[in-house]
Order: structure tokens, then C-alpha cells, then sequence
């Protein structure tokens, strides 16, 4: 527990009884949106066969999806940004929603260190958003800020089809050198790897556990089923739609595409008339929500690169990933792009 922390009215433990990616996402939007200034939630869920891929990238660049589909799979975009997962039920996610005035994830990210070094497993944070046991990555996450609360969510890989998830994904080969390695397979790690007969429930308890130990609070709620509401209802149905899932890919008459050290950066959009239109900007960069706000800022701008590099400087000015993207922008060389 650190020093000086508020006392919550209550926490809340909720755990999802169903492995359905689309309803579990929906829960997870719910207790967001619910989130009041004195509770914080650990949400723990399971999706069966699904691959999840961050909200700005691009799925027929992340994932076999004819094999997904073909062998019974599913595909889920989440609302936050980061890179694609796959998620059987030998992996865990677990959900932090807090208040923003609690919310740190250094300190969040603390609760699941803690619970699996009462379990016996050493490990460590790095990079933008990895956890790594033995230097080999067993947890990625992802967050989302909103006015009045935060959103952090990851991965934790107990005894998951490395086989499958290696077939799956389609991850970037610059994204693997950048990390010095040759495979997907070669740079993660399964927990019962670590820990022989680790079991899903001792993983959900200690979490629990640690989770109770560091926030003060008055009171403990625990929760599990769907709401049964028409709002949580067609949350749902947002969730499994196919045009979120999905995307719009857009004739795309401009493509450039770099990877820095924060991510990728896979930008691509139309010229008609001299403007720009229909962009979209694919990345696994964490901050979804600047990506998203970059994209839209450059929509009906005159196609002149330095123009555009103004435009990402502007949506958010002491930001590095829009330093980094206006600067590659400025110096941008691409053949003509056509008219439509």
C-alpha cells in the first residue's frame, strides 16, 4: 500500500463468467462509463479463440483472418490502442478502472507484479508496455484516459497455444528486429512455464489479493454476469458489428508508413480536388486517442506535407508521437498521387 493514498469507498472485483470477446469488451465500456470518483474495479475475463487487435490498426495487416475464420476463431477490436493478442483460455486479462485521481500505472502495474511474486514468478516492466519473465515478454498492455477515469488493460499468458498464436498473428518484421529477435514464438513466454501447475484460479486470487492490499477502501463489491439493459445491449452489438471490427479501407491514392520507437505509424488517405480525404492512420501506438485525433485533423487539408506536418503539430504540441510524425511528414518523398 503506498503512503498517502485516498481511502476508496469501495473496490470492486467483477469477474465475466463468459469467454465471448465482443460482450466482455462491452462489460469492460460499462464499468467504465460507470466508473465514480471514490471506487476503483479489477475486472478479470477470458475470451475463447479471438484475436484482439488495437483500435487504430489495420486487421488485414495483423491477423490470418481466413485462418481465424476458417478454424472457428473470432476477431474483436478493443477502444484502446497498442498491438494485436491472441486470447485462449490459457490467458488471463485483467482490467484496471480508476478514478483519475488514482490512476497510475506504474502503481497498477505493481498489483500484478506483486501477485505473481507471491507466486513464486519473478518479473519486470519494459519497454512502452511489456512485462517480461526470464527477458521474454508473458504480458502486454494498453490504456485509455477519459476525463474522469482511466483504463488500464493487458494480457497474462498462463498456458496459451503458442502454435495458434504464432499462426494468427502477422506481426510486423521491423517490429521484431527493432526487438532482436527472430520470431513471436522466441519472444514470449507461457507463466506455467515459470510455475508448473499454475492454475487460472490461483492467478485470479492472488490478483484479487494484492489488488485489495494496495488500495485502501470501506467496502469490497463482487460482481459477475452482464447488465440487463438495452445500453449494455447495444454496446454489445458495436462491439461485434462488422464495420468497428473491421475498419473502412479506403482506395488509399497516398501511402506512407514508418515505425519509430513508440510504434507504427501506417498513414494512408485520398487526394480529390488538391485535399485530402478519407484518411486513416494505422498504428499499435499505445495512445489511441492521438492517433485517432491526428487522422482526423489532416481530412479536407490542401495535400502539401508541410501543411499536414502543421496539422499533426497542432493536435497536440508536446507530444512526441506527433513531434516524431510531423518531422517524417516534412520530409516525406512519394510519387504524385492520383486524382479521383
Amino acid at each position: 500500500m503506498t503512503e498517502g493514498t485516498p481511502k476508496m469507498k469501495r473496490l470492486r472485483l467483477v469477474r465475466s463468467l463468459e469467454t465471448n470477446p465482443w460482450a466482455n469488451l462491452a462489460l469492460e465500456e460499462h464499468l467504465v462509463d460507470l466508473c465514480p470518483e471514490d471506487e476503483a474495479t479489477l475486472y478479470l475475463w477470458q475470451n475463447a479463440h479471438t484475436v484482439v487487435i488495437g483500435r487504430n490498426q489495420n486487421a488485414w495487416s495483423e491477423c490470418r483472418l481466413e485462418l481465424l475464420e476458417k478454424e472457428g476463431g473470432r476477431l474483436a477490436r478493443r477502444s484502446t490502442g497498442g498491438g494485436a493478442v491472441y486470447h485462449d483460455l490459457g490467458n488471463l486479462n485483467f482490467s484496471f478502472i480508476m478514478p483519475r485521481t488514482l490512476y497510475n500505472m506504474n502503481r497498477q502495474l505493481g498489483v500484478i507484479l506483486g501477485a505473481l511474486a507471491e507466486l513464486g514468478i519473478e518479473a519486470e516492466f519494459s519497454g512502452r508496455n511489456d512485462l517480461l519473465a526470464r527477458g521474454r515478454k508473458f504480458s502486454g498492455n494498453a490504456y485509455q484516459l477519459k476525463r474522469h477515469c482511466g483504463l488500464h488493460h493487458g494480457t497474462l499468458l498462463v498456458s496459451v497455444d503458442m502454435e495458434r498464436l504464432s499462426r494468427y498473428l502477422q506481426v510486423d518484421p521491423e517490429k521484431l528486429r527493432s526487438k532482436g529477435v527472430r520470431s513471436v514464438e522466441s519472444r514470449v513466454i507461457n507463466l506455467g512455464e515459470i510455475a508448473p501447475g499454475l492454475d487460472m484460479e490461483a492467478l485470479r486470487l492472488a490478483l484479487e489479493k494484492r489488488f485489495l492490499e494496495e488500495y485502501p477502501h470501506e467496502d469490497v463489491a463482487r460482481e459477475s454476469g452482464f447488465p440487463a439493459n438495452e445500453a449494455f445491449e447495444a454496446t454489445r452489438r458495436r462491439y461485434s458489428d462488422p464495420e468497428w471490427i473491421y475498419g473502412k479501407s479506403p482506395p488509399c491514392g497516398v501511402t506512407v508508413r514508418r515505425r519509430f520507437e513508440w510504434g507504427l505509424a501506417d498513414l494512408r488517405f485520398d487526394v480529390i480536388s488538391g485535399r485530402v480525404c478519407n484518411t486513416v492512420l494505422y498504428s499499435d501506438a499505445m495512445d489511441g486517442e492521438r492517433i485517432c485525433a491526428i487522422a482526423t485533423a489532416l481530412d479536407g487539408l490542401p495535400f502539401r506535407w508541410e501543411v499536414l506536418a502543421e496539422a499533426v503539430r497542432g493536435v497536440a504540441p508536446r507530444s512526441a508521437e506527433a513531434a516524431d510524425v510531423a518531422r517524417w511528414l516534412e520530409n516525406a518523398l512519394h510519387p504524385e498521387p492520383r486524382e479521383q
